[in-house]
């Protein structure tokens, strides 16, 4: 136990094991994400749906997902079992996003179903995982409040978000999709869901594991000496008062279109399996550069323990949206083709991807810790613990706003002549792929970080202050116990 002065004790710290445990919740996080980036396929081959009506059902589910966030809310807030909280909200939302995936993907795909059935069983999924997901996210600030581990925590967090769909890649496209004649089709998407699937129940059961020490009531206690359930006012106060929310909102929110436009399949097989022209390439090279990231993420940690999370998110920001600039002008003025081949191309291609990722991991390891703070200042503030309420409301704003991202990713593509079907590795490269291609990958991430400098500029949740919200917070718990 770390203490900020002489008098109050303020911080506490996890095990590195707890951390890297619960930092498993990846595995279960990027599995979903990277089988749910295929639906798009599966409406198209399972249910009949055409590419416009796809991007129409995915804005209205992601609108339905945002929903979600602030209404389970409640339900977090009222769940307290003698197996504590985090772990039956763990386990209750694997399972029902599970069932809903492996009906959507492999049990009424191809079965003759259309729209209602698929609508319904994706609404399915969303329900499960906004369970989990808004559950993993309030881990962080449950764990530590060390302002030295907490980028620590995002370090490991970060690091599986990106092992995880690197290895997913390699089995799906390298290994799998060969086996089924080199194109999406219902085999393969039932077989990917089923491997996706029995992954992310391996990452669930490490978070339970690691999260147990800290799964008990008095850790779920706000600053007062009374309790009281959530309400619906809570929400709406902690929307308009906690001014740092409202920046990450702006910021995470501008960004996450930007991230889910880019990470759609239709995106990827536009730039590695028609521009570059080699799937498996694309898979070989980004694994190439999977420990360099890791070795961003770590040093991104130890920046912003020393300079604090926020000042850390907009120092990276600024360094992504020139690298991405820079990848941009090497499309440009090479032939996107040479890059399949050994060659100064492939190596520049390497060395641009490698820090354009490598400032982005920095990026996301400092948003997970600072998300952690904003629960602190909340604390601080209103003297209530109310974690899934910040990220709730957080979520709500976020998803809203990025629920137009597949529909920018398929109206991409139906704008230069994608219509009726969806782009297939080795299409023809048109000079329309190639603009659209470089829009979704890259000129939407680099809109979204300037939203990102725009919006921190009027957050003050700097390091120093950070220091003062712990030490308030903890002499307001002594004073409560001492009433």
């Amino acid at each position: 136990m770390e203490t900020a002065n002489n008098q109050t004790q303020v911080y506490h710290r996890a095990k590195l094991w707890q951390i890297i445990l619960t930092a498993c919740n990846g595995f279960n996080g990027m599995a979903v994400y990277t089988l749910i980036g295929l639906a798009t396929y599966s409406a198209s081959i399972g249910y009949g749906i055409s590419t416009l009506i796809i991007g129409g059902l995915m804005t209205f589910t992601r609108i339905f997902d945002a929903i979600t966030d602030p209404v389970l809310a409640f339900l977090y807030d009222r769940v307290n079992t003698k197996w504590g909280k985090v772990r039956p909200l763990m386990i209750g939302g694997w399972l029902i996003q599970s069932i809903g995936l492996l009906a959507m993907f492999s049990w009424a795909s191809s079965k003759g179903f259309g729209i209602p059935v698929f609508l319904g069983l994706y609404m399915m999924y969303v329900i499960g995982y906004t369970i989990v997901n808004m559950t993993a996210q309030t881990l962080p600030a449950l764990m530590t409040n060390d302002p030295k581990q907490r980028p620590t925590v995002g370090v490991w967090f970060t690091v599986f978000n990106y092992l995880v769909p690197m290895m997913l890649m390699i089995l799906l496209n390298m290994v799998l999709l060969p086996k089924f004649g080199g194109t999406y089709n219902q085999a393969f998407l039932s077989v990917a869901a089923y491997v996706c699937v029995g992954i992310s129940l391996f990452g669930v059961i490490m978070v339970c594991i690691g999260v147990s020490e800290y799964d008990k009531p008095e850790n779920f206690k706000g600053t007062g000496k009374t309790q009281e359930h959530l309400k619906l006012k809570d929400m709406a106060n902690v929307l308009k008062n906690n001014k740092p929310l409202q920046a990450y909102i702006i910021s995470a929110a501008s960004d996450k279109i930007a991230q889910q436009a880019q990470s759609a399949s239709v995106v990827n097989i536009m730039l590695m399996g028609i521009l570059i022209g080699n799937m498996g390439l694309g898979t070989t090279l980004s694994v190439i550069g999977m420990l360099p990231s890791i070795a961003f993420a770590v040093f991104g940690a130890k920046y912003a323990g020393a300079h604090g999370n926020k000042e850390a998110m907009v120092t990276w920001t600024r360094n992504c949206i020139f690298a991405n600039i820079a990848i941009i002008l090497f499309f440009v003025l090479i032939n996107p083709a040479t890059i399949a081949k050994m060659g100064v191309t492939m190596i520049l291609y390497v060395l641009l991807t490698l820090v354009c990722n490598g400032f982005a991991m920095c990026v996301t390891t400092a948003n997970t810790a600072f998300m952690a703070d904003i629960i602190d200042y909340e604390l601080d503030r209103s003297g209530k613990y109310i974690p899934a309420v910040i990220t709730g409301t957080y979520s709500l704003i976020d998803k809203i706003v990025s629920s137009f991202s597949q529909a920018i990713a398929t109206s991409g593509v139906a704008l230069i002549g994608y219509t009726a079907s969806l782009p297939q590795p080795g299409d023809a490269a048109t000079t329309g792929v190639f603009w659209m291609t470089m829009f979704l990958r890259y000129g939407l991430a680099i809109l979204g970080w300037i939203c990102t400098l725009l919006a921190m500029r009027t957050c003050k949740l700097t390091k120093e202050e950070m220091a003062n919200v712990q030490e308030r917070i903890a002499e307001k718990k002594k004073a409560a116990q001492n009433a």
